[in-house]
């Protein structure tokens, strides 16, 4: 039987740290003199009672949870998050309806990133703050869940980084899981912290500066500006974001042994190089077309190619043009790269990485079977050989993954949407990206969706982010027997 009472015990907890960053918010509120901070203050009190009030008589509980506990509690805490997160934009009226604010809410935990909101600079201070808070709350949440809760239901391969693939078990920071996810949070922080001052000296204003820093650094994407970082011309900003792009797209452990300057941990590292690879290859292949085929001066060619390609692959979502005029062929290639992800072990969506690099070496295996059918050929990621198992996880994981990509595409195209709409809103969503290719690009919202529409999208981006084999399990009937 499921013990509900450590799932209860572990929500209420999360409850009473969400109240707490709604109080922050609040405070932001409160500087700018605006009326809605007593929204945040009646969220917090809310979320906080509701947490101390399941917290109180379970606060002796037993901590050990088992597979069953480890999958509801993955599941749970996005959507406590999420319906909780609501209520700073219902009670203040940011949002028209419940589905405008769950939609919201849910694309910021996720770290998606695609909004409701078609004026966001109409909206308060203290509202803008809280959606960039809860992108860097999520990205948060995934990195500690990874350290946490699924080691425990690693059986489906749910997050390679927990498992023997990661490095996490034999390049640890530190052989405590609280003392390494200390270091990974102080890392997250301090990445944070040197964005804002980084673009506060390139520029930009500092409310600005930290809500693009908190998005930034948990691959969300929300901006402060209609525009996003159109509104911010300077090609010094963009380097600064696509940097820490690229870093938020690193495994924080391997940004640990930089900062320790162990660079053979880096180099070593199969995933890594394969995440560069992909990066220097398409942000090559943009450049190229678009100097070339669109007469575009080389230099910004480079940045907007570069910018862009790391944008897709570390689902950020972030945008300085419009790349639907960019042409058909660059169109394909950016959808192409939203399947990609970034490396395990961070807050960015997708396959991951380590997946593809899986995925291409036993392709690769199984060719060279054809020919060899008595060689044994296993897969090696970083010179140690991948069991069987997960490698059929693997095959299991990508085919369910194009499966619930055609049913989103098709629950898209009900909406009256044309194809590349629906492929590509489909694949956003569950990559939790943001802007999509067709109606949905860059420089436009979801707000004209209706609520039903909402809703589906946003079942989409909690499967994506769950990784899809930890959130259809829960619909399966041997998981509560």
């Amino acid at each position: 039987m499921i013990n509900f009472r450590i799932i209860a015990r572990i929500f209420s907890q999360v409850l009473i740290l969400e109240g707490l960053f709604m109080l922050v918010s609040g405070g932001v509120s409160m500087i700018y003199g605006e009326h809605e901070a007593r929204s945040f203050v009646y969220s917090a009190l809310i979320t906080l009672v509701t947490g101390v009030l399941v917290f109180t008589p379970l606060r002796n509980a037993e901590r050990v949870y088992g597979v069953r506990e480890g999958y509801v509690i993955n599941a749970g805490i996005w959507i406590i998050f999420s319906l909780f997160g609501t209520l700073p934009f219902v009670i203040s009226g940011a949002a028209d309806s419940f589905s405008d604010a769950f939609f919201e809410s849910m694309s910021g935990f996720t770290t998606t990133g695609a909004t409701i909101f078609d004026d966001v600079e109409s909206l308060p201070r203290g509202i803008l703050f809280w959606r960039s808070l809860t992108q860097w709350i999520g990205g948060l949440a995934t990195i500690a869940l990874s350290l946490y809760v699924l080691p425990v239901i690693k059986t489906l391969n749910i997050q390679l980084s927990t498992n023997e693939l990661s490095g996490m078990k034999t390049d640890k920071i530190n052989p405590r899981a609280l003392e390494t996810a200390k270091r990974l949070i102080f890392i997250f922080a301090a990445l944070t912290f040197a964005e804002i001052i980084l673009l506060v000296i390139g520029g930009m204003p500092l409310f600005d500066s930290i809500c693009h820093s908190l998005s930034t650094l948990s691959t969300g994407g929300f901006s402060t500006r209609n525009n996003g970082l159109a509104s911010f011309p300077s090609p010094y900003i963009h380097l600064v974001v696509m940097v820490f792009m690229f870093l938020a797209g690193v495994n924080l452990t391997l940004v640990y042994f930089a900062l320790k300057k162990n660079f053979g941990k880096i180099t070593r590292s199969t995933e890594f190089r394969f995440y560069v690879l992909l990066i220097v290859l398409f942000g090559t292949v943009v450049t190229l077309l678009l100097h070339l085929g669109s007469g575009i001066p080389f230099i910004r060619s480079l940045r907007l190619g570069f910018f862009h390609v790391i944008s897709v692959i570390t689902t950020t979502g972030y945008y300085t043009v419009n790349y639907n005029s960019w042409g058909s062929f660059l169109i394909l290639i950016m959808f192409i790269l939203m399947f990609t992800g970034a490396m395990t072990g961070t807050a960015s969506g997708g396959i991951k990485t380590v997946r593809l690099l899986m995925l291409t070496r036993n392709s690769r295996n199984e060719t060279r079977r054809l020919i060899h059918p008595s060689a044994y050929l296993p897969v090696r990621i970083d010179n140690r050989i991948v069991p069987q198992t997960i490698v059929y996880n693997l095959l299991i994981f990508i085919a369910i993954y194009f499966m619930v990509l055609c049913a989103g595409a098709i629950g898209v195209s009900l909406m009256n949407k044309d194809v590349v709409t629906s492929f590509s809103t489909a694949a956003s969503m569950l990559g939790n990206i943001g802007p999509s290719i067709g109606d949905f690009g860059p420089f436009s919202s979801y707000a004209d969706l209706p609520g039903t529409a909402k809703w589906f999208l946003s079942g989409l981006m909690l499967a994506g982010r769950l990784e899809l084999l930890a959130f259809l399990i829960l619909f399966t009937r041997g998981f509560y027997k």
